[in-house]
């Protein structure tokens, strides 16, 4: 007994091919095997297949293509609108979507950074025993989605550690900071909702695994499935990426910092009126644009800048914290003031020169940053399992569809996966060398030829960040279109449903589903949907 894979489509061509003389060249079995009886028939070659179905794609089916994009693709389009945006400009919002859905690996790169920077951080602080410090460590973590610089000169930086009276700009800075963005009801609901239609679909899919088998939408949800945990992780991690709250926040505190100065501290905005924390303006085409786009996505571009601003502050709290160790007071002779709790008030009073002329012990601040590189190759990894958990499941289910081997589908899936890949690569470079043509080089015996390198840096950043998210978009569409391609019967043609791609000239096309494949490919879709969730037990572990 046989059963019909897609009746609907190739009756008239299954009728013809059983009404051919025994012996016609082409007819094969589902092994692609010649079979010499034609009313045997259950697969024909690629040429055979041609000459008799010809080449158009199977009859366009609404009923089908309703079902499967409303149960297999509509729930994921809907659950990106839970990704976090809160960019100033919508053209970066919506550059935000497309580089994510674009680029998966791109966009859990910059999640697994920012939750990598989070446990940095606070490694990098553990050490320091001074006021302040836990709550210094919470504003540079909230603060991974701003474009920050930190300033050092005229003291600025060393006021806000040292000084007693800059305690409530940090707590200011904190409870400012201090907003969620994170579960709601309509993030829950789109996300049970993606997980209920999934489940649901999928077992759908099993208990029917003869019909309609390459309209399924298994590699559909399958290829979308990075989603889920991207959208989860943001919501876990609740990103400050309102640009505007974060500089009103900025600048609310700055209104309560102070500067050391002689005899008393005095508001920072009656001297310099140059904050510790700043918040960077580009304009358009810069090498550093995409570091103030807010939206989390683009933290790829900020890592290394956001490392070297909070090594400044590192180095300050270092520095204060060695010299209240060692019981070293702020003014210049002036005794330490013992303390039961903390830093007595007294030891972190001095004027500016006091401040600026304090002895550095920390080491200097590196080029790049400390632990940059272990984080990077972490994330990365992190993300290519990601993405290749996903891609990797809905490739092995397209795959094992007969026909066996490398067809539109399969291939499309691939290109995708791959494309993703390159944009994450080319974005990461381009972030290097935006950072590289931004670094300082005081001891250059070579300062022309070194300018010239700085500046090929920065035009290869941009000229590659430009070409990553152009390539994204693209790719970004292409598989939108690819899933409508899958449900509205356009790769149900000779050609992809031969898999010419992979099996060359010895492509057929497998007209009936027999009993003895019905286990072997019911096993298959299994083992791609484990195929994920045994990548993301690796990623978690």
């Amino acid at each position: 007994m046989s059963l019909a894979v897609n009746a609907s489509t190739f009756d008239q061509c299954l009728t013809s091919i059983r009404a051919l003389p025994d012996g016609t060249d082409g007819i094969v079995d589902n092994h692609g095997n010649p079979v010499n009886i034609s009313s045997n028939a259950t697969a024909i070659s690629y040429g055979l297949c041609k000459e008799v179905c010809g080449r158009d794609s199977g009859a366009f089916e609404w009923s089908v293509f309703s079902q499967q994009f409303s149960a297999w693709l509509l729930p994921w389009l809907a659950l990106i609108s839970q990704l976090p945006f809160g960019a100033k400009h919508r053209s970066d919002n919506v550059m935000s979507m497309l580089l994510t859905v674009g680029s998966p690996v791109l966009g859990a790169y910059s999640l697994a950074l920012t939750v990598l920077n989070s446990q940095w951080i606070a490694r990098r602080f553990s050490g320091f025993k001074y006021p302040n410090v836990g709550l210094a460590v919470r504003a540079l973590s909230s603060l991974q989605q701003v474009p920050l610089e930190v300033s050092a000169e005229y003291g600025v930086l060393a006021s806000m550690v040292v000084l007693p009276e800059n305690n409530e700009w940090w707590t200011e800075l904190v409870e400012g900071l201090d907003y969620i963005h994170t579960w709601s009801i309509s993030a829950a609901s789109s996300i049970a909702w993606v997980v209920i239609a999934y489940l649901f679909t999928v077992i759908d899919s099993f208990a029917n695994v003869s019909e309609n088998i390459q309209a399924n939408g298994q590699g559909v949800g399958s290829v979308w499935l990075w989603l889920l945990p991207i959208v989860i992780g943001w919501l876990q991690v609740s990103p400050k990426c309102d640009f505007d709250r974060v500089a009103q926040a900025l600048e609310k505190a700055n209104r309560k910092a102070y500067l050391a100065d002689y005899p008393n501290p005095v508001p920072l905005s009656h001297k310099t009126g140059r904050p510790a924390f700043v918040l960077q303006h580009y304009r358009r085409g810069s090498v550093h644009r995409d570091e103030e786009s807010s939206a989390p996505i683009f933290n790829y571009a900020r890592f290394f800048p956001w490392v070297h601003a909070v090594e400044q502050v590192a180095e300050a709290f270092e520095r204060a914290s060695e010299n209240a160790l060692s019981h070293v007071p702020v003014g210049r002779d002036v005794p330490w003031a013992p303390s039961d709790v903390g830093v007595h008030g007294d030891n972190r009073k001095g004027t500016l020169d006091d401040v600026q002329a304090r002895p550095r012990r920390g080491s200097p601040i590196g080029r790049w940053g400390s632990d940059v590189w272990t984080r990077v190759i972490v994330a990365s990894a992190l993300a290519l399992s990601l993405q290749w958990g996903t891609t990797g499941a809905a490739f092995m289910i397209v795959w094992f569809t007969p026909t066996k081997g490398l067809g539109c589908r399969s291939g499309a899936y691939l290109l995708y996966g791959l494309i993703s890949t390159l944009v994450w690569l080319i974005m990461l470079l381009s972030s290097i060398f935006a950072h590289y043509s931004h670094l300082p080089h005081p001891n250059s015996q070579h300062l022309h030829l070194r300018g010239v390198v700085d500046e090929t840096a920065a035009r290869l950043s941009v000229a590659l960040r430009r070409i990553g998210k152009f390539v994204a978009t693209l790719n970004a569409v292409w598989i939108v279109v690819i899933c409508l391609f899958q449900f509205s019967s356009f790769f149900d043609r000779c050609y992809c449903d031969s898999s010419v791609i992979g099996l060359g000239k010895r492509a057929f096309y497998t007209l009936l589903l027999t009993e003895e494949d019905i286990p072997v490919l019911r096993g298959a879709w299994i083992g791609g949907t484990l195929f994920y969730y045994l990548f993301d037990f690796v990623r978690t572990i």
